[in-house]
């Protein structure tokens, strides 16, 4: 992914947010996170992968 033109916003009255200009189009994409999650991120991110894995080898 090319990060050239990417950049990350964020001020304690609005989320965070990631910018990226394609062409003459600005796209602002807003992040957000669950304060009542019990989920850390490793965990969703080793939730993810697992699920991954899973598909993959059902494709097989």
């Amino acid at each position: 992914m090319n990060t050239e033109n990417i950049t990350t916003t964020a001020t304690q009255a609005e989320q965070p947010a990631l910018v990226k200009q394609i062409g003459k189009t600005t796209y602002k994409v807003k992040v957000h996170f669950s304060e009542t999650s019990k989920e850390t991120m490793s965990d969703k991110i080793v939730r993810m992968l697992k699920s991954e894995i899973s598909q993959m080898q059902s494709l097989s």
